[in-house]
Protein backbone atom coordinates (compact mmCIF):
# COMPACT_ATOMS: atom_id res chain seq x y z
CA UNK A 1 0.00 0.00 0.00
CA UNK A 2 1.29 3.48 -0.44
CA UNK A 3 0.47 6.42 1.03
CA UNK A 4 -1.85 8.42 -2.16
CA UNK A 5 -5.48 8.96 -1.20
CA UNK A 6 -5.50 8.94 2.69
CA UNK A 7 -8.35 9.14 4.44
CA UNK A 8 -8.44 11.99 7.15
CA UNK A 9 -8.19 10.66 10.46
CA UNK A 10 -11.78 13.09 11.29
CA UNK A 11 -13.60 10.96 8.48
CA UNK A 12 -12.70 7.62 10.12
CA UNK A 13 -14.49 5.82 13.20
CA UNK A 14 -12.32 6.11 16.24
CA UNK A 15 -12.61 3.45 19.51
CA UNK A 16 -14.40 5.88 21.56
CA UNK A 17 -17.41 6.28 18.86
CA UNK A 18 -17.49 2.58 18.95
CA UNK A 19 -17.48 2.41 22.56
CA UNK A 20 -20.66 3.05 24.50
CA UNK A 21 -21.32 1.74 28.47
CA UNK A 22 -23.69 -0.90 29.01
CA UNK A 23 -26.45 -0.91 31.68
CA UNK A 24 -29.02 -3.52 32.05
CA UNK A 25 -32.27 -2.84 33.57
CA UNK A 26 -34.68 -4.90 35.43
CA UNK A 27 -37.68 -3.06 34.69
CA UNK A 28 -37.15 -3.17 30.93
CA UNK A 29 -39.51 -5.19 28.35
CA UNK A 30 -37.90 -8.15 27.73
CA UNK A 31 -37.30 -10.25 24.74
CA UNK A 32 -37.10 -13.64 24.08
CA UNK A 33 -34.52 -15.29 21.52
CA UNK A 34 -32.61 -19.00 21.63
CA UNK A 35 -28.51 -19.28 20.83
CA UNK A 36 -27.43 -21.42 17.91
CA UNK A 37 -27.99 -24.71 19.36
CA UNK A 38 -31.43 -24.75 20.59
CA UNK A 39 -31.13 -26.85 23.36
CA UNK A 40 -31.36 -24.24 26.22
CA UNK A 41 -33.28 -25.50 28.99
CA UNK A 42 -35.16 -22.47 29.63
CA UNK A 43 -36.05 -19.09 26.82
CA UNK A 44 -32.98 -16.67 26.66
CA UNK A 45 -34.89 -13.36 27.79
CA UNK A 46 -33.22 -10.01 27.75
CA UNK A 47 -34.38 -6.46 27.72
CA UNK A 48 -34.99 -4.78 24.68
CA UNK A 49 -32.85 -1.76 26.02
CA UNK A 50 -29.87 -4.38 26.34
CA UNK A 51 -30.30 -5.72 23.08
CA UNK A 52 -30.89 -2.10 21.54
CA UNK A 53 -27.19 -1.07 22.53
CA UNK A 54 -25.62 -4.26 21.87
CA UNK A 55 -27.57 -4.23 18.07
CA UNK A 56 -26.22 -0.81 18.11
CA UNK A 57 -22.75 -1.13 18.60
CA UNK A 58 -22.73 -4.06 16.52
CA UNK A 59 -24.14 -1.62 13.41
CA UNK A 60 -21.44 1.30 14.80
CA UNK A 61 -19.02 -1.67 14.22
CA UNK A 62 -19.99 -2.64 11.22
CA UNK A 63 -19.67 1.02 9.94
CA UNK A 64 -16.01 0.72 11.13
CA UNK A 65 -15.50 -1.87 8.73
CA UNK A 66 -16.73 -0.75 5.72
CA UNK A 67 -14.48 2.54 6.51
CA UNK A 68 -11.78 -0.07 6.85
CA UNK A 69 -12.34 -1.70 3.56
CA UNK A 70 -12.78 1.97 2.25
CA UNK A 71 -8.87 2.70 3.22
CA UNK A 72 -7.42 -0.51 1.28
CA UNK A 73 -9.51 0.30 -1.62
CA UNK A 74 -7.99 3.99 -1.49
CA UNK A 75 -3.92 2.49 -0.93
CA UNK A 76 -4.25 4.40 2.86
CA UNK A 77 -0.95 3.14 4.23
CA UNK A 78 -0.47 -0.25 6.02
CA UNK A 79 -0.01 0.97 9.25
CA UNK A 80 -2.93 3.14 9.31
CA UNK A 81 -5.36 0.19 7.83
CA UNK A 82 -3.74 -2.05 11.06
CA UNK A 83 -4.41 0.92 13.79
CA UNK A 84 -8.21 0.67 12.71
CA UNK A 85 -8.67 -3.12 12.65
CA UNK A 86 -7.11 -2.88 15.82
CA UNK A 87 -9.87 -0.78 16.95
CA UNK A 88 -12.38 -3.15 15.51
CA UNK A 89 -10.99 -5.68 17.33
CA UNK A 90 -10.97 -4.35 20.51
CA UNK A 91 -14.96 -2.94 19.69
CA UNK A 92 -15.53 -6.83 19.06
CA UNK A 93 -13.92 -8.01 22.02
CA UNK A 94 -16.23 -5.35 24.26
CA UNK A 95 -19.68 -6.51 22.94
CA UNK A 96 -18.24 -9.99 23.56
CA UNK A 97 -18.18 -9.13 26.78
CA UNK A 98 -21.47 -7.50 27.30
CA UNK A 99 -22.89 -10.50 25.50
CA UNK A 100 -21.08 -12.91 28.13
CA UNK A 101 -21.57 -10.58 31.03
CA UNK A 102 -25.48 -10.50 30.24
CA UNK A 103 -25.11 -14.33 29.62
CA UNK A 104 -23.98 -14.90 33.29
CA UNK A 105 -26.31 -12.08 34.81
CA UNK A 106 -29.28 -13.08 33.02
CA UNK A 107 -29.51 -16.54 31.88
CA UNK A 108 -27.31 -18.85 34.32
CA UNK A 109 -28.79 -16.71 37.10
CA UNK A 110 -32.24 -17.50 35.92
CA UNK A 111 -31.18 -21.10 35.05
CA UNK A 112 -29.72 -21.53 38.56
CA UNK A 113 -33.22 -20.05 40.09
CA UNK A 114 -34.99 -22.60 37.56
CA UNK A 115 -32.70 -25.13 38.59
CA UNK A 116 -31.31 -26.51 35.14
CA UNK A 117 -28.34 -24.75 35.21
CA UNK A 118 -25.98 -27.94 33.92
CA UNK A 119 -27.38 -27.59 30.41
CA UNK A 120 -26.49 -23.70 30.51
CA UNK A 121 -22.85 -23.75 31.57
CA UNK A 122 -22.45 -26.94 29.23
CA UNK A 123 -23.32 -24.59 26.50
CA UNK A 124 -21.63 -21.72 27.80
CA UNK A 125 -18.32 -24.10 28.00
CA UNK A 126 -18.86 -25.24 24.49
CA UNK A 127 -19.01 -21.32 23.29
CA UNK A 128 -16.26 -20.57 24.78
CA UNK A 129 -14.45 -23.27 23.92
CA UNK A 130 -15.06 -21.86 20.23
CA UNK A 131 -14.79 -18.62 21.40
CA UNK A 132 -11.61 -18.31 22.97
CA UNK A 133 -8.11 -18.91 21.29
Amino acid sequence: MNGSNRLGKESLPTSQQVEDSHHHDADDEHTDHTHGTGESAHPHIHSEESLRRIVNRLSRIEGHVRGIKAMVQQSTPCPDVLLQIAAVRGALDRVARIVLDEHLTECIGRAAQEGNIDVEIKQLKAALDRFLP
